[in-house]
């Protein structure tokens, strides 16, 4: 048996990537020769192949084949429907184009395009379906996909390996200068709903009654330069400019760092197929503010506050009781690290992964 892993492109600090690689790592330990075929790849540190060149590698009877679905990519499904082994979709989500309506055409015909290949990818008959969430494959459901064929698996991550890298101390000092710091992690999008976090972080800034500061850590999309002005914009009309710290393509020491000195992460995202940095928060012991959309309440359970409505001010009553009440503090935090050992962690993943291929293997 040989074993690919098919991706549109790798890139090295994408949580697809992420899922991507592990999956490949995790094959390879097992005794299968494994390779990831793209079409390009960016920052990668593992060797990838045209995806071209995949059927000649493993397109036989006894070969195992899985595609990560996140974005437009015919190609994919041609290279499915030629496979004779086993087929596997690991289904990302596609955000749905309408966020970007106001703010770029390229991603919104991009996001059209994708969620339009969707029946087709759930009609090839492929024999397992999984998703990120049961958010995610619950579309495949609905498409077709039989319950049979389909599961849940969460994305693997580097939560671990950031777990024990070192943190960038002078960014930890830096922030650690007695205010209260709020973290959002994420790309800069219209779907992650920067402008309701600009208000719920406006709020919360009001209602303490000692500094604030929100960190931004999320790589600026300059296609998207309509939504990102809006943002700035927002952060202007609110007289917000010197409590927001923005940390555009963070390394994995800045990134621990802001995880390190935050005291509440916050989001109020629109749209998630999962959302990585809930677990990293849960690990990481920063309790999370959220709100209560698509995915999130799935990855979070009952490890954070979540609200239905975006009303700022709930926010901002939350991030004040967990401030003040500190056994609520420590609860949600011992939750948070309990939910990603027993239901994120790499070690279990891995176990579940390796259930789910076992008709393959």
């Amino acid at each position: 048996m040989k074993a690919a892993i098919l991706i549109p492109v790798l890139a090295g600090k994408d949580a697809v990537g992420a899922d991507a690689m592990a999956m490949a790592r995790i094959l390879e330990a097992n005794g299968i020769q494994t390779r990831v075929f793209c079409d390009s790849a960016e920052n990668a540190p593992i060797p990838t192949f045209q995806a071209d060149e995949l059927l000649d590698f493993a397109g036989g009877a006894n070969d195992l084949v899985i595609h990560h679905l996140a974005i437009s990519w015919p190609k994919a499904r041609e290279i499915l429907k030629r496979c004779k082994g086993f087929r596997v979709v690991k289904y990302h989500n596609v955000t749905p184009a309408e966020f970007f309506r106001d703010y770029s055409s390229q991603h919104q015909a991009a996001c059209e395009s994708g969620r339009s290949e969707l029946p087709a990818i759930a009609k090839l008959g492929c024999e397992l379906y999984l998703g990120d969430s049961t958010y995610n494959i619950d579309e495949l459901r609905a498409l077709g996909v039989p319950m049979d064929r389909s599961g849940v698996l969460a994305p693997f991550h580097r939560v671990e390996e950031m777990i024990e890298a070192e943190a960038d101390l002078e960014l930890v000092r830096a922030l650690s200068d007695g205010a209260r710091n709020f973290l959002m992690v994420g790309r800069l999008a219209p779907n992650k709903a920067y402008l309701d976090l600009i208000d719920a972080f406006s709020a919360c800034a009001r209602m303490l009654d000692e500094p604030a500061r929100l960190i931004l850590v999320g790589k600026v999309d300059a296609r998207l330069s309509r939504y990102n002005e809006a943002v700035q914009e927002r952060i202007r009309e609110l007289r917000l400019e010197r409590h927001v710290c923005w940390i555009n393509g963070a390394s994995e020491a800045q990134l621990k760092a802001a995880y390190l000195a935050s005291h509440a992460f916050l989001l109020l995202s629109q749209h998630e197929g999962f959302c990585v940095p809930l677990i990293e928060s849960m690990a990481l012991s920063v309790p999370v503010i959220a709100r209560a959309t698509t995915a999130i309440p799935e990855t979070l359970g009952d490890a954070g506050i979540l609200w239905q409505e975006a009303d700022p001010w709930l926010y901002a009553a939350s991030a004040s009781r967990i401030f003040s009440d500190q056994p609520l503090r420590a609860d949600l935090q011992e939750r948070g690290r309990r939910r990603y050992a027993e239901k994120f962690s790499t070690r279990v993943l891995t176990r579940r992964f390796m259930e789910f291929l076992e008709p393959a293997l």
